[in-house]
């Protein structure tokens, strides 16, 4: 029986990279049926219908206007669904020339998605003075924890730290590490460590091996997930995830890229690494696994790249040269 998927192409390159992904996941023979819906600011009635019965999404990337405008169509997702888990893994592609490339780097991060400053619970108190509220609640950061902990241990994973700034904020991202704290106490096979965000950030920089899972609230993971991303080659190349106890969304975490919109240049790789992990969500393991390597031949290869990752061949070209490796 096929697996109905909601299939979102988004703005800019997203129904480029999209329409390059849909080829590639069909080409692993995984039973898939697409029903393709358009996010549309303030009008998501029809995605959300979809969703509630797919239960998964996947996702191009959406516009988001800067200091106005209407909400971020990720954020509404994410709190609507209740998608708490932001899940994005950091590995170095095979043959792609980083800073970093020389590294074993192979990092998991585990951002809380629901709430701290992303709740947008702004106001003007007065002319001139804007107040922002954080808000950290036991039950979101317990959550989070326990998917960074009990993840670790499925995958065999040795470490977890977790991300804060409680020496200044030491109610609420204190009650975080409280939670996280608690979490822990029932993984003794796997070490617990904390980190102040702002050392997090330098440590990553300097010695970025020294990391495996991280947990953080919502406004860090943000940051520092797209810091890792950095190490491996960019936002074009890192796949994200959103799941609930219900609902599961996998996205490109990168932008619309409007300047090359239609030009056939996209890198449509962060969304097919996602479809790997939708794959493995939907249990279609094999043909996950397949994906996943055919895109690290690829980049082996070093043959059929496109421009951002120092390469030339179009958006077309390497799908091409992915399904020819499936």
């Amino acid at each position: 029986m096929a697996h109905q998927i909601t299939l979102i192409p988004g703005d800019g390159i997203g129904p480029e990279v999209a329409e390059a992904t849909v080829r590639a996941v069909e080409a692993t023979g995984a039973a898939i049926d697409w029903e393709r819906v358009t996010a549309a600011p303030g009008e998501l009635d029809e995605v959300f219908a979809s969703l509630e019965v797919t239960r998964v999404g996947l996702k191009g990337p959406t516009a988001t206007p800067i200091a106005g405008g209407h909400q971020s169509i990720n954020v509404a997702l994410r709190k609507k669904l209740g998608l708490y888990t932001n899940f994005r893994p950091v590995r170095m592609l095979p043959g792609l020339k980083t800073r970093f490339h020389d590294l074993p780097l192979n990092l998991a991060i585990f951002r809380e998605n629901t709430e701290d400053l992303y709740s947008g619970l702004e106001h003007e108190v007065v002319p001139g003075v804007v107040e922002s509220l954080k808000v950290i609640t036991h039950n979101a950061s317990m959550k989070i924890a326990r998917s960074a902990f009990e993840w670790s241990r499925r995958e065999s994973r040795r470490k977890v730290t977790a991300i804060h700034k409680a020496n200044i904020m030491k109610l609420s991202d204190g009650l975080f590490l409280k939670c996280c704290r608690e979490v822990a106490s029932h993984y003794p096979q796997i070490q617990y460590t904390e980190l102040i965000v702002d050392n997090a950030c330098m440590q990553l920089v300097m010695r970025p091996e020294q990391f495996d899972v991280l947990v953080l609230p919502n406004l860090y993971g943000d940051i520092i997930s797209d810091l890792a991303a950095g190490l491996v080659g960019g936002l074009g190349i890192v796949p994200g995830a959103n799941i609930g106890d219900h609902h599961a969304v996998f996205e490109a975490v990168h932008g619309t890229a409007p300047d090359i919109a239609g030009k056939g240049l996209a890198n449509p790789t962060a969304l097919m690494q996602s479809a790997v992990l939708m794959l493995f969500h939907l249990g279609e393991r094999d043909a996950a696994a397949r994906l996943e390597q055919a895109i690290y031949q690829v980049y082996a290869e070093n043959r059929h790249l496109t421009g951002d990752v120092g390469g030339k061949a179009s958006t077309s070209e390497f799908t091409s040269a992915v399904i020819g490796h499936l």
